[in-house]
């Protein structure tokens, strides 16, 4: 094992020590601009209505007063009697006693945007059935192909949303409402929910999504209208602020792994064979990593958090060289937001949603290892593999569904409840609330300097350099 490695090693069995230097490194984790104020959830007003839910005796509503801390582990007891206004805490989801909106009077909309993700529809499908079924809201619409459904140029009906026509839609992928990137202008959205009479919208998106919910409302409380907005984060990067996991990312990885696998058997099959797979992450290499570590098929993991160079002794080329004489084959998994450096010299292009247009790395290292394999006189027999569409189209797995449907229930009783300008998030496996404006200029991505990383180190054997 190399310095570097037992470095680290060292530094994670350590961890568990409380003494100054690791609770100084543990605090500089946390954003010093962020307090207690950030956090705090907007209401659009007094909740006075018995909610509908029937509870067991011995349950009972959630209270606003309930909170899950943003760092929930403590070093002794001095921390533990902190005053309550220094610790930063999130808003814990659930059914509230009172409600906002009156159940039989309440429109509401649901949009999902961006790409394709598992699940989409299981949480269409949860946020129907939970209208419908326990708030007694019958009255529920789908907005066709993202914000764009909202255009006053659109052409497309609103699809009517009840039990029966959601009833199996969890079973497949993709999202029976639609979906698409960009968006009309907020003004122009606004106009829309307030003509129709919606109450509440449900946005279901990642970070552009997610955005545009803000500016959205933002707009509504201009107009002072009451109307609640609530996102719930959809990410097959997983990379959204306060939002461990996000749904259809256990679908997405347990897809990746079958890319992986049939890699490493064309890897194997075939003379100096090379099974190349480049798996989604923009700007966070959490999948790449799940799959190697998941898989534990792969040889070489690279990612967008860390930087990797290709010549020289210390690169993948050469290092990859080595491994192909004594092992005679290799799996290499590339996130698609990995070594973009490679790309300085072209102009910045942008999607509809404001996303850089990425180069294509998967391209550009099947292209660079056959050229580097042929000048050194040992051709390899390279297959690529980018399983992008079929990942991203899957259905949801069993663990994700639930997931889904978890999000989607605590959505609802938040918008029930009058709350408004939140997504629902995910901390430490308690579902919280999460004001729009928390995610600002921020995003979640893997920690080379953390467990997960080493993991992936651990797992694939790949020098710390790469």
């Amino acid at each position: 094992m190399s310095d570097k490695l037992k470095e680290g090693q060292e530094d994670f069995m350590g961890s568990r020590k409380v003494d100054e230097h690791n609770k100084q490194k543990i605090q500089s984790l946390i954003d010093p601009s962020i307090s207690n104020e950030t956090f705090k959830i907007a209401s659009l007003g007094e909740a006075n209505i018995p909610n509908p839910i029937e509870i067991a005796p011995d349950a009972r509503f959630i209270s606003d007063e309930e909170f899950m801390l943003l760092r929930p582990i403590m070093y002794n007891e001095q921390e533990l009697s902190r005053p309550s206004d220094e610790v930063i805490r999130f808003e814990v989801a659930g059914p509230r006693e009172k409600i906002y909106f009156p159940p039989k009077r309440t429109k509401v909309a649901i949009v999902t945007c961006g790409g394709l993700c598992p699940g989409l529809n299981a949480v269409i499908r949860g946020v129907v059935m939970q209208l419908y079924h326990r708030y007694g809201v019958e009255n529920i619409i789908g907005i066709p192909y993202g914000y764009q459904g909202f255009a006053t140029s659109s052409t497309q009906d609103f699809i009517d949303l009840n039990p029966e026509v959601v009833q199996d839609i969890h079973e497949k992928g993709g999202t029976i409402i639609g979906s698409s990137r960009g968006t009309p202008p907020t003004s122009e959205i606004v106009d829309t929910l307030e003509k129709y009479n919606i109450n509440i919208l449900f946005t279901i998106g990642g970070d552009g999504t997610l955005r545009g919910a803000a500016k959205i409302e933002e707009e509504l409380r201009k107009r002072n209208l009451k109307i609640s907005v609530i996102g719930i984060p959809k990410t097959i990067d997983n990379d959204i602020p306060y939002v461990k996991q996000s749904f259809g990312f256990e679908s997405a990885v347990a897809k990746a792994c079958e890319a992986v696998i049939a890699a490493h058997e064309e890897a194997k099959g075939a003379q100096r064979g090379i099974g190349l797979v480049k798996l989604m992450g923009r700007n966070s290499g959490y999948i790449a990593a799940n799959a190697a570590i998941g898989s534990g098929l792969a040889n070489y993991c690279l990612i967008p958090e860390s930087n990797f160079q290709l010549e020289g002794e210390r690169g993948l080329l050469k290092v990859l060289e080595e491994r192909m004489d004594v092992k005679d084959h290799a799996v290499i998994i590339v996130a698609e937001g990995a070594g973009q450096y490679f790309f300085g010299g072209n102009a910045i292009k942008r999607d509809a949603s404001g996303n850089v247009r990425f180069g294509d790395i998967g391209l550009f290292l099947k292209d660079k290892i056959i050229e580097y394999f042929e000048k050194v006189g040992k051709p390899v027999s390279l297959k690529y593999i980018d399983p992008s569409y079929i990942i991203r189209s899957t259905p949801a797995n069993t663990t994700d569904r639930m997931f889904c449907l978890n999000l989607a229930q605590n959505a609802v009783h938040a918008a029930m409840a009058g709350k408004t300008g939140m997504l629902i998030g995910y901390w430490h496996g308690v579902l919280t609330h999460i004001p729009f404006g928390a995610l600002a200029g921020k995003s979640q991505t893997v920690n080379v300097n953390g467990q997960m990383w080493f993991k992936v180190l651990q797992t694939t054997g790949q020098p710390y350099f790469i």
